[in-house]
């Protein structure tokens, strides 16, 4: 297909919380068996009606780049974080300790963007954040392990503090993204938001 724009999504988060599963069931709407383990990044790609059934409509690729979350390749993997249009940060709902390390993630790739300066992940600052915003989502999985709706439900703190849309899925369901769902609708409208400050928005984006 030729003359279709694109925009760069990073994946994050902690090893093992399944962002490669999770690209895998988004891009071809279904769950992979094997996802095995990440080394350094994976890249794979969606195509997305951009303001579909609208008069605005036109297709673009979105590449998601599934960054590898093994600390010890926490040195290297900076490597990817240039010219990224928007983030999605991935938290284990079983795993608490993923999900407060979300605020390091951005922190990382904020500051190699030169969004942010100063410090570590630990004290990212909101109002940092605020004039330099990429769109941000933020996804927590294995929803079908959770105790109770009312874990499942739980607002992320750092998706209440910066903004951002949010949801749970399990990456091995594909009812979870199924057209027309609450999930699939946050997913799509992400995606536009993306889309809109890259290529729509007055300011220059990279």
């Amino acid at each position: 297909m030729a003359n279709v724009d694109k925009v760069k999504i990073l994946v994050v988060g902690d090893s093992g919380v399944g962002k490669t599963s999770l690209v895998h069931l988004i891009c071809h709407n279904e769950p992979t068996n094997n996802p095995g383990w990440t080394i350094g990044c994976s890249v794979d790609v969606k195509l997305h009606e951009y303001k579909a059934g609208t008069a605005a409509e036109k297709t673009f690729f979105i590449e998601l780049w599934d960054i590898g979350g093994c600390t010890s390749h926490q040195d290297c993997r900076s490597m990817f974080y240039t010219n990224v249009h928007g983030i999605i940060l991935v938290h284990d709902l079983t795993n608490r300790k993923s999900q407060q390390n979300l605020q390091c993630w951005l922190g990382e790739v904020l500051r190699k963007e030169n969004k942010i300066s100063g410090g570590n992940g630990f004290d990212l600052d909101s109002e940092q954040f605020v004039g330099n915003q990429l769109p941000l989502l933020v996804i927590g999985t294995k929803a079908d392990q959770t105790e109770t709706i009312r874990d499942k439900n739980r607002q992320s703190s750092v998706a209440e503090e910066f903004g951002a849309d949010q949801f749970d899925l399990d990456n091995y369901s594909v009812k979870y993204l199924a057209p027309g769902s609450t999930n699939a609708v946050k997913l799509s409208r992400f995606f536009d938001k993306v889309i809109e400050r890259r290529y729509y928005s007055r300011e220059v984006l990279h």
